[in-house]
């Protein structure tokens, strides 16, 4: 059964720290329960480096890397 992936265009932006970290914390757990694939989008560095499994990165209108994360 395939399941759509779920598009996370800058979750954080605009909450507090507290709620924007209980928001990310929140992501994983949903991309475990319901097996989905999550395509978040973000200008924060450090949020990628933190949660995500696969960074890509753009600029230019161009892919300038793209790296799994051990």
């Amino acid at each position: 059964m395939n399941r759509p992936a779920l598009p996370a265009d800058e979750p954080t932006s605009n909450l507090d720290s507290a709620t924007g970290e209980s928001i990310m914390m929140l992501l994983p757990e949903i991309q475990q329960s319901l097996g989905m694939t999550i395509v978040m989008v973000t200008h924060e560095r450090e949020l990628a480096e933190r949660f995500a499994g696969r960074i890509a990165a753009v600029g230019d209108s161009k892919l300038t890397s793209d790296r799994m994360k051990s």
